[in-house]
């Protein structure tokens, strides 16, 4: 599902559920450094963190790369390989990895949701008025779509492909998603100032979304090439 609205260099691994663990046997797939961090979670999220990183090692290994913990750091963001660049995402029934090589993307930012609405009040903290405006507009024209929780999808992949780059935060308000329903993509215009990227300060993220079998994915990615191309204009 995932590898569909991602471009060529970036390699996928995704789980519709947490079977993969009973295969691999108790403990198994997660390193002891891992299991540490969800010692004291809930088993579902022990189960889901395991099997994500599953995904991942799975990922990594298609570029060559050996299996390695990948731990998170203080805000969560997960660590790479030296030479790796990646994402995760897991929401229920998904769990989703997606790995590139440094040389060929500067950044990735993965999210999958349920495909239902929001919980109510939370449209209005995580939207612009603009936003707010294609939401309704589009969910008359297209009600089929859940657009607030495709927003808020779009939103967070959008916050784990700028994370890495710049080392900071990024607030809801300071990302504004403009859709194309047409063909399945969107952009974001950045509020602060990126880093420059590809000789060029990153004004933006441009990226891709999928609903199907009751699920939402999105992803972003900046491959070099394109950065390139962008800072000579073309």
């Amino acid at each position: 599902m995932i590898e569909e609205i991602l471009p060529a260099g970036v390699v996928s691994v995704e789980a519709f559920d947490d079977r993969v663990l009973e295969q691999l046997g108790p403990g198994a797939g997660l390193f002891p450094e891992e299991a540490k961090v969800v010692a004291l979670a809930t088993p579902l999220r022990q189960q889901q963190f395991a099997t994500v990183r599953v995904c991942a090692r799975r990922a990594l290994s298609r570029l060559g790369v050996p299996a390695v913990p990948v731990l998170p750091n203080r805000r969560g963001a997960p660590q790479w390989p030296d030479g790796i660049l990646g994402s995760m995402t897991h929401c229920d029934g998904y769990r989703a990895a997606a790995v590139a090589r440094s040389t060929d993307t500067f950044a990735i930012g993965i999210d999958a949701e349920p495909h239902r609405p929001l919980p109510a009040g939370v449209l209005p903290s995580i939207s612009l008025p603009r936003e707010r405006q294609w939401v309704r507009e589009l969910g008359a024209r297209e009600p089929g779509v859940v657009w607030e929780r495709l927003l808020f999808s779009a939103k967070e992949s959008v916050f784990k492909a700028w994370y890495p780059l710049t080392g900071l935060e990024l607030e809801f308000e300071e990302a504004e998603i403009t859709m194309d329903p047409g063909k399945g993509a969107f952009s974001a215009r950045l509020v602060p100032a990126g880093p420059v990227v590809g000789g060029r300060k990153l004004r933006g993220f441009s990226g891709r979304w999928l609903v199907r079998n009751g699920l939402i994915v999105t992803a972003v990615t900046l491959p070099r090439i394109q950065a390139r191309l962008a800072s000579h204009g073309l």
